[in-house]
């Protein structure tokens, strides 16, 4: 006999472990398939998907341990800190310690489904048929069937045709969260998120990297001003980035991998390097669902296709994260969960993907939300700018850290902000404050009528709400 459940959610990643838990909190009867192949204690699938256990959470927590050795070596002398040797990093420990965070959360997902009374169902989920108003799915060697069923399959590396991923020496973001010695030279294809984020951990443990990028213009999808800023700084750093290269073959040998590619000016060279990072983007996991089986429609991407509010063509089926239009961000999964959850329980759900804000954890950090310089100017949207530096911030000073700016862009005839983009410490958590003000619909003069602590790095928001109307106090 088949297990039956009013809500069964396929995936257990940022998507589907919150819309489980929100369809449970609901009322909903509610389980949730996994099939990871990162193992748990008890040898289990784990929950958390890519995100918690090979993504965002383990590579925080390098570029943290990293960020920390980096200013041992170079930023503690300034401020009068004086260690008796050079500082060393033990790799294992430093991925021990990466390790332990990474169980501690997944380890913590488990017990919320406990408390919020949600089935776990360790095995892979697929398609099998849809009669009688229920939704029949295989779950390893069972059959469930479910009312509503939720797809939250996320995404895996999009990998090269000529290079080969071994994530040993040849590797996508799950072998490069794993090395196990800090490499001589690092080769990185692909100067998106995870490409300059990972780039970044090994270069401040040691490691020379040279990033090869095949678009011609560096973070294109940034504001033009924050990535002008971002590739100078990297640039200083130690980065060696190129763009508007074409890449060719990768072989492996004794001692290491060398990389095939003709630069932008259209001449042949080569990479030698001792381990290779490729991160050109991810595809959405879709096969092995058997979406056929229902008629459930799949883009030629392999997305599952659905309307606003995330409804796939299949009645009762909704899809939700990586494997769904939008980008590819934990916290825009699990919003859209959230979403669904609620909408089943006939509530009105919402996810707004004008104003999911989009960050990068190098340092200095890189967020951003809403619409770029450059595309106004395509639009033809007439605004005004107010931009910033840190290094008129009091905060930023002190803390020995005053890099980058805050750049806001507003209506020029109703004030509303349309766009706010940072790059400087901490940009992660600032940018909480203009998404919130997006999203309630807010002018760059409120902002600037606000009263924002001091000495905070806030200010600098506030002083860029108020160059708007060109009237900043501190620059």
């Amino acid at each position: 006999m088949s297990k039956q459940f009013d809500v069964l959610v396929i995936g257990g990643g940022p998507g589907g472990y919150v819309a489980a838990i929100r369809a449970a909190q609901l009322g909903f009867s509610t389980a949730c398939a996994e099939s990871a192949p990162y193992a748990d204690p008890k040898g289990e699938p784990r929950l958390g998907g890519t995100c918690l256990n090979v993504g965002c959470i383990p590579s925080k927590a390098l570029l943290h341990t990293s960020h920390l050795f980096e200013e041992a070596n170079h930023s503690f002398a300034d401020q009068g800190i004086k260690l008796s040797g050079k500082p060393s990093i033990d790799v294992a420990t430093m991925l021990g310690r990466k390790n332990k965070v990474v169980d501690q959360l997944t380890q913590g997902i488990k017990g919320l489904f406990k408390k919020n009374k949600v089935t776990f169902l360790a095995g892979h989920g697929s398609f099998v048929g849809n009669e009688g108003g229920q939704v029949q799915v295989q779950v390893g060697d069972e059959l469930v069937q479910a009312k509503y069923v939720i797809v939250a399959t996320g995404s895996k590396p999009r990998h090269l045709p000529g290079i080969p991923v071994d994530n040993k020496i040849v590797c996508d973001n799950v072998g490069a969260l794993d090395f196990d010695s800090v490499p001589k030279k690092l080769g990185v294809i692909g100067a998106g998120v995870i490409g300059l984020e990972l780039g970044s951990v090994w270069r401040r443990l040691g490691a020379e990297v040279t990033v090869l990028e095949a678009l011609p213009d560096f973070m294109p999808f940034a504001d033009a001003d924050v990535a002008k800023e971002a590739l100078k700084v990297f640039t200083k750093q130690g980065l060696a980035i190129q763009t508007g290269v074409s890449i060719g073959e990768a072989k492996v040998g004794k001692k290491g991998v060398s990389v095939a590619y003709t630069d932008k000016d259209g001449k042949a060279a080569t990479l030698e390097c001792d381990r290779l990072i490729v991160s050109v983007g991810r595809v959405p996991n879709t096969d092995g669902l058997k979406a056929e089986a229902i008629g459930l429609s799949v883009s030629e991407r392999g997305q599952i296709v659905v309307d606003d509010h995330c409804r796939t063509n299949v009645p009762n089926v909704f899809a939700v994260g990586d494997v769904v239009r939008g980008p590819m961000l934990a916290h825009k999964a699990m919003e859209e969960g959230v979403m669904v959850a609620e909408i089943i329980a006939g509530q009105a759900g919402h996810t707004n993907l004008d104003l999911v804000p989009g960050v990068i954890y190098t340092s200095p950090e890189i967020a951003w939300v809403g619409k770029t310089e450059q595309q106004l100017k395509k639009e033809g949207v007439a605004y005004r700018a107010g931009k910033i530096p840190f290094m008129a911030n009091g905060r930023a000073l002190g803390s020995g850290d005053p890099t980058g700016f805050v750049k806001m862009l507003a209506d020029a005839n109703t004030d509303r902000i349309l766009g706010v983009h940072i790059i400087g410490a901490n940009a992660s958590e600032i940018i909480a404050e203009a998404v919130v003000a997006m999203e309630f619909g807010a002018a760059s003069e409120d902002l600037a009528r606000i009263c924002h602590a001091h000495p905070t790095l806030s200010e600098v928001v506030h002083e860029a709400a108020l160059a708007v109307d060109k009237r900043p106090l501190h620059f």
